[in-house]
């Protein structure tokens, strides 16, 4: 019986280990727009993992192997499940409730587009969603991320947004106020993967960190770097400005896991539940 009883609580210390991992404590905010660290148990090789369809992100804490998976925002509340090596691995969405934010816009072509402009829109909606999509192979060089600028958020990640009244997608990063000509530094090293000036965007730049952990900034006044770069971390990829659907200076920042836009908040220790 002894025995039995040591082995049982040598079992839940295991398992406590896994479930308390640095990694988890912080990263794991499993609300629709959030992440959730899926243990993958231990294995020689890296194993491979996939959440809707959709290949994520794996590393390494000590011996284990972790999948950090981007939530969607669509996505309910609720069960869920990564699949790896033929096992599927459950884990529960929790709830979260966004603010609204209202805008008023002068252009009203930046909230109806006329069908020229929805033309452009949709052949660079093609081309983001191709960038958001890469999977390369490399491991990302940090998960907790830096800020690309200090200063405090003027909007915060998922805020449903009006724009003269009317509904549109959800805000989808973080906003920092910060003043026109600001350099804007990468979180975390990476490869500029795509650059471009977009009818919403203005002038935006996507960095690959690894394994579809994806940076972007957009509304930038220049842009200092080429396709193909590669960036270490706090290398700076150009400067805040005011450029496409912007009623301001101010630098806004996505980031994508498995091509779900999550609460960047979350890798910088600023989560709100």
């Amino acid at each position: 019986m002894p025995r039995i009883l040591a082995s049982l609580f040598f079992l839940c210390l295991t398992f406590n280990a896994h479930a308390d991992s640095y990694i988890t404590r912080v990263l794991n905010k499993p609300v629709p727009g959030g992440v959730a660290v899926v243990d993958l148990g231990t294995s020689a090789q890296p194993p491979k993992a996939s959440y809707q369809g959709k290949p994520v992100l794996v590393v390494k804490e000590q011996n284990n192997w972790l999948a950090i998976v981007g939530v969607p925002l669509t996505v309910k509340p609720g069960p869920q499940q990564v699949s790896s090596g033929g096992r599927n691995l459950a884990f529960t969405v929790g709830s979260k409730k966004y603010p609204e934010q209202h805008i008023t816009l002068k252009n009203t072509q930046q909230v109806n587009p006329n069908p020229a402009n929805l033309k452009r829109i949709e052949g660079e909606l093609a081309e983001q969603i191709k960038a958001y999509r890469t999977f390369s192979p490399n491991t990302p060089s940090n998960l907790l991320l830096d800020k690309p600028v200090n200063g405090p958020l003027s909007s915060k990640f998922g805020v449903r947004r009006f724009f003269n009244g009317e509904e549109r997608n959800a805000h989808s990063g973080l906003d920092f106020a910060v003043p026109a000509g600001t350099p804007i530094k990468t979180p975390a090293a990476g490869k500029v993967i795509l650059i471009g000036n977009y009818f919403f965007n203005g002038n935006t730049v996507f960095v690959d960190h690894g394994q579809g952990f994806i940076s972007m900034f957009c509304h930038m006044s220049k842009i200092d770097v080429n396709v193909g770069q590669q960036m270490p971390r706090g290398g700076v990829v150009g400067k805040v400005g005011a450029t496409g659907r912007a009623t301001g200076p101010h630098m806004h920042w996505n980031v994508s896991l498995n091509d779900a836009r999550v609460d960047p908040a979350i890798f910088i220790g600023a989560f709100q539940p």
